[in-house]
């Protein structure tokens, strides 16, 4: 059986990975054919256009490797709920927008899988903390 030898942790956006750097270069050093990758990846992610992915890409000692798809960050997802670029840059100071706690429920609901939340409440406050750090108020 094959043995995992690196793991790669990515951030791509949807059915947009191309062998360019900096995806390339971190694909190429672990030995991973990157045009099958990036098919792959495409392909995967086609239906999702405009979100980022993390994923998490084994790659075992035969230069296999496995791909674990995982969904947008938190944050990302804050941002495409209320139209934003980014965040504030001062979070105590300046506020950047207001969601409300239905909004978050929604993104909790998404989110559930990757978040370490018993149920849809401690992720809403999980969520709540990453609303504050980016000068998001909570309605």
């Amino acid at each position: 059986m094959a043995e995992i030898v690196k793991k790669l942790k990515l951030q791509i956006p949807a059915g947009k990975a191309v062998p360019a750097p900096p995806l390339g270069p971190a694909l190429g050093q672990a030995g991973i054919n990157i045009s099958e990758f990036t098919k792959e990846f495409n392909d995967a992610t086609k239906d999702q256009m405009g979100d980022l992915i993390p994923v998490v890409v084994d790659v075992m000692d035969d230069r296999t490797y496995k791909i674990t798809y995982k969904t947008p960050p938190a944050s990302f997802l804050i941002k495409k709920a209320l139209n934003l670029k980014s965040g504030s840059g001062k979070n105590l100071i300046k506020k950047v927008g207001t969601i409300t706690k239905k909004q978050l429920e929604e993104i909790a609901e998404i989110k559930m899988n990757d978040l370490s939340a018993g149920d849809i409440d401690a992720a809403v406050k999980i969520l709540e903390g990453t609303c504050r750090s980016m000068g998001v108020e909570v309605k």
